[in-house]
């Protein structure tokens, strides 16, 4: 007869923990909230794989088509880069996107006029007469190589992606209308440096559930950690470490979160880890709390008889019994990482550009709330207020489901 029998591979039939799924999941609003954060993990997993703007950081810029509203459409013409063909494999575009090979010029109207293309530049006005580009119709085809600063070809020979240049004016016209020139759609507008705004969320979405993941990571391992070294040896180990807790709680979170900003420096992975590092305090509370309650269990004592050492009663034994809380709250912390990391960024101190963060979309945007563009700062406020709300709702729902009364109830 086994004291500490393996945990089966399936659930048994009126298991608590069965029955723990089976109310989480008759609950309306955590199943709403699951679809959420669902769709969000796909979009950040996804990524450049399907946003309208593969660049890297979906960092095309059109001035001319800057603030832009939802669902707006514009003529571009492709114009080749003169640079060799950079090779984009697909895991490559998947995790930081691709360098264009060619530019995109607004316009309003185009024509052809001795082996050039003209283009008027855009105007939402429609005016014709503003700006007009000139173009060599072999410029916007092909990669050519310069010589002291100018453009140097010869027809019949290849250019820097080993494409042959051609001379037949009239196929270049038409290659040019069927592949160069094209309409983009910009389904939820542009921002105020004319970038795609759908793009621009997309990836923002990357940066919120990892700062959501690295800092809830960070939070158990440290307030699992002095948590159950302090309830489970009291004495004046547990006062050492609730001094400790005591003090960093008293601190302001986001002061506390700025000061190691500062200490660390602004960029990406400082943000996780100073977020992470303000984030443990309500961990280590409960977990000292839950092992206080069971430390003095009758399966603790089989334990301690049997000759096992303190560190596997406390890993094998205590805390598998004590993570039902813990997991309710780091729901909630993954709930508030997202939001003070949105608030570091909206500061300036968070992830910095060209790095699209929610935050720095708030902070790049928030005047136009006033003006007659208030989407570029309500859509990513949205988006972080859906996201944060699916969170705390799944947490709710965890923690309803979690309860003894609930899933003992027929």
């Amino acid at each position: 007869m086994k004291l500490f029998p393996g945990r089966p591979s399936k659930l048994p039939e009126g298991s608590l923990s069965r029955k723990a799924l089976q109310n989480l999941f008759k609950n309306n609003t955590a199943r709403i909230s699951a679809g959420i954060i669902i769709a969000a993990v796909l979009a950040a997993m996804l990524g450049y794989l399907i946003t309208p703007d593969s660049s890297p950081f979906a960092n095309e810029q059109h001035l001319e088509i800057a603030a832009r509203k939802p669902v707006f459409s514009v003529s571009m013409l492709k114009i080749a880069k003169n640079e060799p063909d950079n090779d984009c494999p697909l895991t490559e575009k998947w995790l930081y996107g691709c360098t264009k090979a060619y530019t995109c010029l607004p316009f309003n109207n185009y024509r052809f006029e001795n082996g050039k293309i003209i283009l008027s530049a855009y105007d939402k006005s429609g005016d014709t007469d503003i700006v007009t580009y000139e173009y060599s119709i072999q410029d916007v085809l092909y990669a050519l190589p310069s010589r002291d600063g100018k453009l140097s070809f010869r027809t019949g020979l290849p250019d820097l992606r080993g494409k042959i240049i051609g001379d037949d004016s009239l196929a270049l016209q038409n290659e040019i209308i069927q592949h160069h020139i094209i309409t983009r759609r910009f389904l939820l507008g542009t921002d105020r440096f004319g970038r795609d705004m759908l793009s621009q969320l997309l990836i923002g979405t990357r940066v919120s559930l990892s700062v959501g993941l690295i800092s809830v990571f960070i939070s158990l391992l440290l307030g699992v950690l002095l948590g159950a070294l302090a309830g489970f040896f009291r004495g004046w180990v547990d006062d050492l470490i609730i001094w400790f807790i005591n003090v960093i709680w008293s601190i302001p979170t986001i002061l506390l979160v700025i000061a190691i900003t500062f200490v660390l420096g602004k960029g990406f992975w400082q943000v996780f880890i100073a977020v992470g590092l303000t984030m443990w305090v309500e961990v280590a509370r409960v977990v000292r709390g839950q092992i206080l309650s069971l430390r003095e269990k009758e399966f603790v004592e089989a334990a301690r008889a049997l000759g096992f050492k303190n560190g596997r009663i406390i890993t094998r034994h205590i805390l598998p019994n004590a993570m039902g809380p813990v997991i309710v709250i780091s729901a909630a912390n993954f709930a508030s990482a997202i939001l003070i990391e949105a608030g570091l960024s909206f500061l300036g101190i968070g992830v910095q550009p060209p790095m699209p963060s929610w935050g720095t979309m708030i902070r790049e945007n928030y005047s136009y709330i006033i003006l007659d563009n208030p989407w570029l700062a309500i859509l990513p406020g949205m988006c972080i207020m859906m996201l944060v709300l699916a969170f705390m709702l799944i947490g709710n729902g965890l923690r309803d489901a979690l309860d003894v009364k609930t899933t003992t109830t027929v």
